[in-house]
């Protein structure tokens, strides 16, 4: 079936509706990032600018929301601790856009073509279920922990778990009403409105969440102003008085730094975590693209390192593909890479000249955005599709969520690889020989390449035929045979007159296995 190519400026009426949840979705998830990273706040808002924009006009990928990531935290955390001052943090934040172009040149896309479809799927219901949990003390207005952070172990001392009950224990009963609202009106719009109108499935519904949160909270202000909503529970965006201090929050690095290998080791590993989790998440993006097309993953790598050259030199984190926006973006109904840019368009607009009007919106509202993402990241269907499709798919699938849940995302990612590649080398290991038996006669037929990891089963298999049996082994379809294995069946061979046991080697003539004769009857075939 042809793929359908959609065009930006056809698409606009499905991609501007995208481009305000996206927008309503990264605005906090930026502030929040860059406040865990020990960063300033504004440099989150320059990341998921240049993502938005840069990275956007720049990338193959036609759903995939580029931004700064959480998965960055940590990294980005310990470089600005470990060098001199921001400014040469940002001089590594472009070093690390230089590599990752490199990379894209050097062809290393091709690394993401490797993480089972299993793996891929558990990332997404992974991310799924943190958002919930994670979002789930925003929603009732507690925010010890900083928006966007994924990892398992909090920096307030709590964990993903904990987090939740210490979230009920200071709960802010209006942020309560606020949230609970607002899940309201998505379900409603998203399961019973949008099916009735096309005014409803062109409106997206986090918008209508966030005027109503405005509207609550700032009625409840001028009625019962102990009842509204605490400061700490509203986006806080920096305000600049004049245009030259707005200007003055946008930073250069600092390129006297080009010396300090602190500088290099930390823009080597900012590419490196940077170009992995970009590639995860676009192989995660096209899992959800409805229309099934493929990204280039070099022009990505090449995209992002064009995105962390600008952040880096106008004072922005890192950033990378994320899929938390990239997730939104699809499920508000994106097509076409337009509502990556016009988000970015958007952020830089909106921070600038409206400042004021978003730091009216409630925590709570965006929480609830975020966790009704996260619902349709992880729906039960998911699991049960996974569990139909057998053993081996599944196992990986819940092995990657779990590591994922309990660390942090490419821990999980590799943990998941490790168990897939389990069970790839179990099948390969009950492929790789077939035995079949009728009474006294086994047939061994060896198929496909026989490694030294087959060497136990085969035997296993061997030594347990019984006396006076006849034996056929086959070995015309084996393309390789290890050398472990056929000193195995040569040592069956020698010992097999023992026990009354006639064996018959069947082989071609146009491959050569070494295997010796041990006077036991050799049958050629073409």
């Amino acid at each position: 079936m042809a793929r359908r190519v959609y065009s930006p400026l056809g698409s606009l009426s499905s991609d501007f509706p995208s481009a305000v949840v996206v927008f309503l979705v990264a605005l906090p998830l930026c502030l929040g990032i860059a406040l865990g990273s020990g960063a300033p706040l504004f440099s989150g808002l320059i990341a998921g600018i240049a993502g938005g924009i840069v990275v956007g006009l720049a990338s193959g990928s036609q759903l995939s929301v580029s931004g700064p990531a959480a998965g960055l935290t940590a990294i980005v955390a310990a470089a600005i601790g470990k060098l001199p001052h921001f400014e040469a943090f940002l001089l590594a934040v472009v070093l690390a856009g230089v590599f990752q172009l490199i990379l894209g040149y050097l062809k290393c896309g091709i690394l993401g073509d490797y993480v089972p479809s299993s793996v891929i799927k558990a990332m997404l219901a992974a991310i799924g279920i943190i958002l919930i949990l994670k979002q789930l003390p925003h929603l009732v207005g507690y925010n010890a922990d900083y928006e966007g952070d994924e990892t398992f172990l909090q920096a307030d001392g709590d964990n993903t778990i904990s987090g939740v009950f210490s979230g009920l224990k200071h709960v802010v009963p209006m942020a309560i009403l606020i949230g609970g609202v607002s899940l309201l009106i998505q379900i409603v719009w998203d399961k019973v409105l949008a099916k009735k109108h096309r005014f409803f499935q062109l409106t997206p519904a986090p918008l209508i969440v966030v005027l109503v949160a405005v509207g609550i909270n700032m009625w409840l202000q001028s009625s019962k102003p102990g009842w509204a909503m605490p400061p700490h529970a509203l986006v806080s965006i920096p305000i600049a008085s004049s245009a030259g201090e707005f200007f003055s929050f946008f930073t250069m690095p600092d390129f006297k730094q080009i010396g300090n290998y602190q500088v290099w080791l930390s823009a080597f590993t900012i590419a490196i975590v940077a170009s992995l989790e970009t590639l995860l998440n676009i192989e995660a993006a096209d899992e959800l693209d409805p229309y099934q097309r493929v990204t280039p993953t070099n022009r990505e790598l090449k995209a992002q390192g064009l995105g962390n050259l600008v952040s880096g030199l106008l004072g922005g984190l890192p950033v990378t593909s994320v899929i938390v926006r990239t997730s939104a973006n699809v499920n508000a109904g994106a097509k076409t890479k337009s509502s990556a840019i016009i988000h970015g368009m958007m952020l830089l607009l909106c921070v600038a000249f409206i400042p004021k009007l978003l730091n009216l919106i409630p925590l709570p509202a965006l929480a609830a955005v975020l966790i009704y993402t996260g619902y349709k990241l992880a729906k039960p269907s998911i699991f049960k599709s996974l569990w139909a499709k057998g053993f081996d798919q599944f196992v990986p699938f819940v092995v990657t969520i779990l590591a994922i849940l309990l660390t942090d995302l490419l821990i999980g990612i590799l943990v998941g690889c490790m168990v897939g590649l389990f069970f790839v080398l179990r099948s390969n290991f009950r492929s790789a020989v077939f035995v079949v038996h009728d009474d006294n006669k086994y047939l061994f037929r060896f198929r496909k390449d026989v490694s030294f990891l087959n060497k136990p089963i085969v035997k296993h298999k061997l030594e347990s035929v019984p006396e006076n049996a006849q034996v056929l082994i086959d070995i015309t379809r084996a393309d390789f045979l290890d050398r472990d294995v056929i000193e195995v069946i040569e040592d069956f061979m020698k010992h097999a007159p023992l026990k009354n046991i006639t064996v018959e080697l069947k082989r071609s003539q146009f491959r050569d296995h070494g295997i010796i004769n041990n006077h036991q009857p050799i049958k050629e075939t073409a």
